[in-house]
């Protein structure tokens, strides 16, 4: 006989929901619970409700989505996650780095196909791994490749795209060059345990993904001012408790320094030819469940994100666990850090958000009540550009999830 869920767990979710938020002891207990279960609908359904709720607190019956371009400046990286197919070393016919002319050709282009942001992705530090790179930035007048980010994120800007920058552990001098240029940026702090950099574990052949390094940098850009992206990657070896720490930790940075726009809740996808290539991808259960503990964790304000990529069966389910954004959809580029993983046709994506009695709306790279109310957390001339394309975006109706 399948458990029923614990009358006081019950209590606890409700007070989860009137009282914000859910106490880490319950977190905990629910996530090992699932994690040996994800079928029994006892523990799942009480818990997707009370997120659902939350969510519904915070949002309304709004669903958001960015129309971005992915720009991978390098694929060059100084780590090597064991999951990872994105980073190549330098002899490999697939490593690239962009010439400032490509990013703005790109941004040309997506320009043209009414997209709005900019997703800067690039390896981790690789001037510090290969020489060669290190060559190719000094013939171009660049110390590190963090240097030469700043003039890529400028061309997008003049080309009419917000650039938001995932460019790994970056010190504070760093972002706060690049702050001019960018609407947002985030690092995805993914786990706080060691225990994931330990000899044979996901992380091990990782510096960048020590995760004082990633909290660091979190609450440097809480002091910056920075509107920022953290996040969770389940399914790289964590357990059910390291999950609800991550989480507690975003919360914690959040609650002293409160410049963590959106937090997501991304699903590890295993790739051929990689250490945890044979390792399964977790379950939808698993995916919705901590998506709502996330909801219920980090409380109904918070933006809350999944890709739909990677989730593309399960995208009711998500919704139902107190989801409110989508994060970057590209008419124009793949996910090139899960290529396999082909992006939704905004159209479907609008129709599925749709049937279960939310709005899709599309946002900018900076969320509309933050350009609105947080006007202290842009450059002057960035947040007159982000108002102005804000407004046009809040007056426009379904055309504008169309793509061109």
């Amino acid at each position: 006989m399948r458990p029923v869920i614990r009358p006081e767990w019950m209590e606890r979710l409700k007070r989860a929901v009137e009282e914000p938020p859910l106490d880490r002891e319950t977190a905990v207990e629910l996530a090992e619970r699932i994690e040996v279960d994800p079928e029994d609908r006892h523990l799942l359904d009480p818990l997707l409700e009370a997120a659902r709720e939350s969510g519904r607190r915070g949002h309304g019956n709004v669903v958001t989505v960015s129309r971005n371009v992915f720009i991978p400046l390098t694929n060059l990286c100084r780590d090597r996650c064991a999951y990872c197919t994105f980073a190549k070393p330098p002899d490999s016919p697939d490593a690239k780095t962009y010439a400032l002319e490509e990013v703005r050709d790109v941004a040309r282009s997506a320009q043209r196909s009414g997209c709005h942001e900019a997703l800067f992705c690039l390896g981790d530090k690789p001037e510090v791994a290969y020489r060669s790179h290190r060559e190719w930035l000094a013939r171009r007048g660049y110390a590190t490749t963090a240097e030469y980010l700043i003039d890529a994120c400028e061309v997008a800007c003049d080309e009419g795209l917000f650039p938001h920058t995932n460019a790994g552990v970056m010190s504070a001098s760093e972002m706060q060059a690049l702050r001019p240029f960018n609407a947002s940026m985030g690092l995805m702090l993914e786990n706080v345990s060691p225990r994931l950099r330990r000899r044979g574990q996901a992380h091990f052949y990782c510096p960048d993904k020590d995760p004082e390094l990633r909290l660091r940098m979190t609450r440097e850009a809480g002091e910056l001012k920075i509107p920022f992206t953290s996040g969770i990657l389940i399914g790289i070896g964590e357990t059910p408790e390291e999950r609800v720490d991550t989480l507690v930790a975003i919360q914690s940075i959040q609650a002293s320094y409160g410049h963590i726009q959106e937090v997501i809740v991304q699903n590890f996808h295993p790739k051929p030819q990689t250490p945890m290539a044979d390792r399964a991808t977790p379950s939808d259960a698993i995916m919705a469940a901590t998506v709502a503990l996330a909801r219920l964790l980090l409380g109904p304000e918070m933006n809350v994100q999944a890709p739909p990529n990677l989730s593309p069966t399960s995208l009711e389910w998500l919704l139902r666990a107190g989801l409110n954004d989508f994060g970057g959809v590209s008419p124009v580029t793949c996910d090139f850090i899960n290529p396999e993983a082909p992006w939704p046709e905004l159209e479907q994506l609008r129709a599925r958000t749709e049937a279960e009695g939310y709005v899709l709306c599309e946002r900018l790279a900076a969320y509309p009540e933050w350009i609105e109310s947080r006007p202290d957390y842009f450059e002057p001339a960035l947040l007159d550009r982000l108002r102005r394309t804000g407004r046009e975006l809040a007056r426009a109706s379904e055309p504008v999830l169309e793509i061109a």
